[in-house]
């Protein structure tokens, strides 16, 4: 049996004749950039996610950028954030000639922990850049605590996590902006990049659609120097049939990770995903940890089961962060993270058979 880490096809196949024609009325239209199917998906984000504005762009890395420099972050500047998350994170950070300022995670959730966040701030920091690992939210409430007592801003890293929740609310709609990706791969994903910024304040929507833009306004007048950051009109028509789908998408992986966790419990030998009991996560990975992690890898991949590392190296310790200064051992949780960590399949379109394959196939490594 083949289990892929991902399969897009099935995902595809029975809304496809839908995604076409909200693709055929861009193309009659011919208004590829801008246009009112980007404006319909950004108004329908904002209804899923009860955010005041929605702003698409280009991509969930543009997303960060945007959100830093409407901020006005730059040089000189600090934002404090995890190490253990997709490259964008720090890498958006420095875009800006800003200095990200790296804290360890949580042994549990692999989310930034909040405890750590004080002892990193000095009179440079300006925001606090939580990440919404695999789809589950870090702990906001704690986090928003500190910004306010500091004055900072807080720009949530929403990636994985389009409509996880904490406390209720919905991730990337709690601090001053929220950024998304439409990567494929996505719980939301579209057919290319895609990515899009949330907030609940109007002038720093209006910098976001300015800055998303060249930083023009009115046209060929440039307050700023900002970004070539649309969302296409295609790729809104694909995101605006999908979202209709990514609330029974996100229970479907949910009831997914509860299988996992009924017959994976008794094994010894692997940690479990932990979901902070004010979080509803979506899943975006169903990630273990495991001492044996590259020989489950291996033997997983030998018998047709996707799986994949998330993340092998922390940012802290990647060469292009050298000058930081940081050594092995700064930050021994997320090192330790990215040496046990492996993401098994937990897509919506899972069949149970598929899924007792995996467990079957991992406990058989155990027992071998």
């Amino acid at each position: 049996m083949k289990v892929p880490l991902l399969d897009l096809h099935a995902q595809y196949e029975p809304i496809m004749s839908e995604i076409r024609k909200e693709m055929d009325k861009v193309f009659d239209s011919h208004w590829y950039i801008l246009g009112p199917s980007v404006k319909e998906f950004e108004q329908q984000v904002e209804t899923f996610l009860n955010a005041d504005y929605a702003i698409g762009c280009a991509s969930g890395t543009d997303a960060l950028i945007l959100a830093l420099q409407a901020l006005n972050i730059g040089e000189g500047d600090e934002v404090i954030t995890t190490s253990f998350t997709f490259f964008a994170t720090a890498g958006a950070i420095s875009r800006v000639h800003a200095k990200p300022i790296f804290v360890d995670i949580k042994q549990d959730t692999f989310n930034i922990d909040p405890d750590l966040i004080e002892d990193a701030i000095t009179p440079k920091t300006k925001a606090i850049m939580p990440v919404h690992l695999f789809g589950q939210a870090a702990e906001m409430d704690k986090i928003m605590a500190i910004a306010k007592k500091y004055n900072l801003k807080v720009i949530e890293d929403n990636a994985q996590g389009i409509g996880c929740l904490y406390d209720g609310k919905a991730a990337g709609t709690i601090g001053d902006i929220g950024t998304l990706s439409f990567f494929p791969s996505k719980n939301l994903g579209t057919m290319g990049d895609g990515g899009m910024c949330l907030t609940n304040d109007e002038q720093l929507a209006d910098n976001m659609r300015q800055l998303r833009v060249h930083g023009e306004k009115p046209k060929y007048i440039h307050k700023w120097v900002g970004l070539n950051s649309r969302l296409d009109s295609l790729h809104a028509a694909v995101l605006k049939v999908k979202l209709n789908y990514l609330s029974g998408w996100s229970e479907a992986r949910r009831k997914n990770a509860e299988y996992y966790y009924k017959n994976l419990k008794d094994l010894n030998e692997i940690t479990l995903p932990y979901i902070h009991p004010k979080a509803v996560s979506i899943y975006n990975q169903f990630t273990i940890k495991t001492e044996k992690r590259d020989e489950l890898m291996k033997y997983l991949s030998d018998n047709g089961i996707g799986c994949a590392v998330y993340y092998p190296l922390p940012l802290h310790l990647q060469e292009c962060f050298a000058d930081l200064g940081y050594k092995i051992g700064d930050l021994p949780v997320a090192e330790e993270a990215a040496k046990k960590v492996l993401s098994i399949p937990i897509y919506s379109e899972l069949s149970e058979e598929q899924m007792a394959y995996v467990v079957k196939t991992i406990k058989a490594f155990y027992n071998k």
